[in-house]
């Protein structure tokens, strides 16, 4: 392969079972050689913190060379990557089949295992990962944690950030007493034979954040579908995984694809298509999990059949065609590409999803916003990801839009609070899923 090929990226299984994945010789030697390419290199320099703090420390070393950085010196450089894999899918001229076969997220991911194995990892930030035991916890006493957890109670948000080390003025997501699950057990649509797709079926993969802190994405999706003649089913036997594959907890990851695929592959022999709600899950069981599973077959299975929602609703459209009842929006709407949707290399569904609405007044952004899954909401990342987040939410604010979507409900809320800061108040554009603009715009009130 030539440095510039057109071949699509590959990416490797990921070791984590061998024992030099965790050998600090051996990690050390691969983070020089991998950070010495990238110095020579610097195409990445504006995705994200991580690259800025490696030249940073190449730059005002004694050399101005590698040679002289210590290794000690790198932590900070891990720290910053959000695993979001823009790198590795959209910059670097160096990933496999390249022979320089370099993975620098997955580099990210060893090091943060190796580091976990050795020290053990850090409390707060397990505690913020366990996204089902909060979710039922926290659902239990939905409005007293949602009153605590509001960035404007300057009561218990300075608790909050001295307890879990969560910047004050972070937005944070709400919870719902009634998950997407128990709402869905309850209210089934009715399916529309007359639609063309109709003879579809698929099971949701509610995904943590859908269940738990947004069921609205999950029941929106679930009408679009219903309208557009697809029988859909719900599952969420746990997390995917992908707060702890951001701590480098890869055993935990293995144990939740393990279960998880068990219960989706069941479905999947029964003629299911599986719908993964939210980005970051989509890009966990289409490519996540095989690398981490790459002998498990029911692993493999799941992936085959997996696609993101936009993705599944943009496939009727183009093979089937969709059902009629679309209806302009009120307003326009400017819109994320998500790190995690445009990482699984299937275009901008989301995007192609939006312009199936007639008159569709459509501002594209195609950056990071900033915010990394839990990653932005840390006090010590919080204003790093407004900082990289702010040309997106310049974008949005310069568009005028009513909306903000995007796939990745945390980047959405955290581009309008980026507006509002960049606005110097708070900002009246309301963030949204494309699916729940997409059920809106078939006049369904999800």
């Amino acid at each position: 392969m030539k440095e510039g090929s057109t071949e699509a990226p590959t990416r490797r299984p990921i070791a984590w079972q061998d024992a030099s994945f965790y050998d600090w010789d051996d990690l050390d030697a691969e983070l020089h050689r991998v950070f010495d390419i990238c110095h020579g290199c610097r195409r990445c320099f504006n995705l994200c913190d991580s690259f800025p703090r490696l030249f940073d420390l190449i730059d005002d070393s004694e050399t101005g060379e590698l040679d002289s950085v210590a290794s000690e010196d790198f932590k900070p450089v891990v720290d910053a990557c959000t695993l979001c894999d823009m790198c590795f899918m959209t910059k670097c001229p160096y990933v496999p089949p390249h022979e320089f076969n370099l993975d620098f997220p997955h580099l990210m991911l060893r090091y943060r295992a190796a580091e976990r194995r050795r020290s053990g990892g850090g409390f707060r930030q397990q505690q913020i990962s366990e996204t089902d035991r909060n979710g039922r916890l926290a659902g239990g006493v939905a409005g007293l944690a949602n009153w605590a957890s509001r960035s404007s109670n300057r009561i218990t948000r300075p608790i909050l950030e001295s307890v879990a080390g969560i910047n004050r003025d972070a937005s944070l997501p709400a919870f719902h007493r009634k998950t997407f699950v128990k709402q869905a057990r309850k209210d089934t649509p009715i399916v529309n034979r007359d639609a063309p797709g109709f003879g579809r079926k698929a099971v949701l993969f509610a995904t943590c954040f859908v269940n738990y802190n947004n069921p609205g994405i999950g029941n929106a999706a679930r009408q679009i579908l219903a309208r557009n003649g697809v029988d859909t089913e719900i599952a969420y036997p746990t997390c995917c995984g992908m707060p702890q594959l951001e701590q480098g907890n890869i055993e935990d990851v293995a144990a939740k694809a393990r279960l998880a695929s068990a219960e989706l592959a069941q479905w999947v022999d029964k003629g299911c298509d599986v719908i993964a709600l939210i980005p970051s899950c989509a890009l966990m069981l289409k490519f996540e999990w095989p690398l981490i599973l790459p002998d498990d077959g029911t692993v493999a299975k799941v992936s085959e059949a997996t696609s993101d929602i936009t993705e599944y609703i943009v496939d009727i459209a183009r093979n089937e065609g969709l059902a009629p009842g679309l209806g302009p929006l009120d307003g326009a709407v400017a819109l994320h590409l998500a790190c995690h949707a445009r990482a699984q290399n299937m275009g901008p569904k989301a995007a192609e999803l939006l312009k199936l609405i007639p008159d569709s007044d459509l501002t594209v952004v195609e950056r990071c916003s900033g915010h990394g899954g839990s990653w932005g909401v840390l006090q010590e990342n919080f204003d790093v990801a407004v900082k990289i987040g702010r040309p997106v939410a310049r974008q949005a604010l310069e568009s005028k839009a009513p909306y903000v979507a995007s796939e990745c409900p945390l980047a959405a809320d955290h581009i309008v609070q980026g507006m509002s800061i960049l606005g110097e108040g708070k900002s009246s554009a309301q963030p949204c899923h494309p699916v729940e603009l997409f059920a809106r715009a078939y006049g369904i009130d999800v």
